[in-house]
């Protein structure tokens, strides 16, 4: 019998099934940790697609003006189309945060955080409770880098702020961007071509042939107005434009008697520089030019038939009243017309009261919307150099007229060209 067990002893068959009996439950439980990590890795990737995807859309719903809540709400909804795991998000989550730290080149962020949890099977056997996976986004409003000289100060949602329609033609070495927060923020339709290096837009831009531009940038930061601080100065109102009684036309704009209209007949005073009248107008086949200076116009209309020539001049549409319901003209340009302007480029802060350094024609802010526009309008020739203003107005452009605009800024609520209209 000792003989045996020595014999078996020494016998070395059957060891590997003994080891490979042994070591089966590490190979089963690394096994089955591979196979539950490859699963937690899929729902990560899946998770951070919808963390991407709903902080992009809390971007785009803060560029739009939305606060905390309403950011919150896009992101909920996003996620409804988008968190694909098949796993309710753990208690807390998700986590929006639009406080985050805005570097220089970017704004209105937005950082969203994503938790799932969910046992698996093998995992279970070693783990009290499974892992929360955790993805987290954050994204940002890039501000347009391009030089703007086409701009719709547009805030209401119900307007598209930039229009191309009709046959008109513009083309342009610099950008157009819209603040409007409309899904057809800027728009190109009809037979009607506008080429420049971009067209940005708070809200949506629809592609269209008839951009012919290198980017098209939706959804970004809306540009301020950038002469926010510019206004008429009330003294220069109060002297020149004292309250009288109108007259034939003929006023002289220096405070005597300058409750009249600024006509091709006017006789302009040497000396000055600021002058007031209480409508302007330049009849059908008539010429009017203007010494350099800012001429106010004092709750009228400007309305341009003829041909107007002025150089280093604002033409200012106000009015002396400081009620906000004052009375604010249009500026209206006729068939055949021709305006050749420059604005005054020097002697004087730009943001102090008086000085439109740079502007060729201003509305006042106190404008009120409404169907009626600015027009540019007809066969008007026209080389107007300097900043367009009206920010509380639209300004059209209708009609066949072919316009040079050199170092220029178009700024109106609204912007539309139409007809067969042409700017380059």
């Amino acid at each position: 019998m000792l003989r045996l067990l020595k014999k078996l002893r020494r016998n070395e068959r059957g060891n590997v099934l003994i080891l490979t009996a042994a070591a089966m439950p590490l190979l089963i439980g690394s096994a089955g940790l591979a196979v539950d990590t490859i699963q937690w890795t899929l729902w990560k990737r899946q998770l951070q697609r919808a963390a991407d995807s709903a902080a992009i859309a809390g971007v785009y719903q803060r560029v739009q003006g939305a606060d905390l809540a309403g950011v919150q709400s896009a992101v909920t909804r996003d996620l409804t189309f988008n968190q694909n795991t098949g796993i309710a998000l753990v208690s807390g989550y998700p986590t929006v945060d639009i406080s985050a730290d805005t570097s220089a080149a970017t704004t209105q962020e937005v950082q969203v955080t994503l938790g799932i949890q969910k046992a698996l099977t093998f995992s279970s056997i070693f783990m009290a409770q499974a892992p929360i996976i955790v993805a987290s986004a954050r994204a940002a409003s890039v501000p347009g880098t391009d030089e703007y000289c086409l701009v719709s100060l547009e805030n209401n949602a119900a307007n598209t702020g930039i229009t191309f329609t009709g046959n008109s033609g513009v083309e342009m070495d610099c950008s157009a961007i819209s603040n409007s927060p409309s899904s057809n923020s800027a728009v190109a339709r009809g037979s009607s071509i506008f080429k420049a290096p971009s067209v940005a837009a708070v809200g949506g831009i629809q592609r269209s042939a008839n951009f012919q531009v290198d980017r098209y940038e939706p959804y970004v930061p809306a540009l301020n107005d950038p002469y926010a601080n510019v206004s008429p100065s009330q003294a220069d109102l109060d002297s020149k434009c004292p309250t009288g009684k109108s007259g034939n036309g003929n006023g002289n704009g220096n405070g005597n008697n300058s409750n009249t209209a600024l006509t091709e007949d006017t006789v302009i005073p040497t000396g000055q520089t600021v002058f007031c009248f209480n409508s302007m107008s330049v009849g059908s086949n008539r010429t009017l030019t203007l010494p350099s200076g800012t001429y106010y116009i004092n709750g009228g209309d400007a309305f341009i038939q003829g041909n107007l020539s002025c150089t280093a001049c604002t033409i200012v549409l106000t009015n002396k009243d400081t009620s906000s319901t004052a009375s604010i003209g249009q500026f209206k340009v006729n068939a055949s017309s021709n305006i050749n302007i420059s604005p005054p480029t020097g002697g004087c802060t730009l943001g102090t009261a008086g000085c439109f350094k740079g502007i060729s024609i201003y509305q006042d802010r106190r404008a009120v919307d409404s169907n009626q526009t600015n027009k540019i309008n007809g066969n008007s020739g026209s080389r107007i150099l300097g900043s367009v203003y009206f920010p509380k107005q639209e300004i059209d452009y209708n009609g066949t007229g072919t316009s040079d605009f050199i170092c220029t800024r178009l700024i109106g609520r609204r912007v539309t060209f139409s007809g067969n209209s042409g700017i380059t």
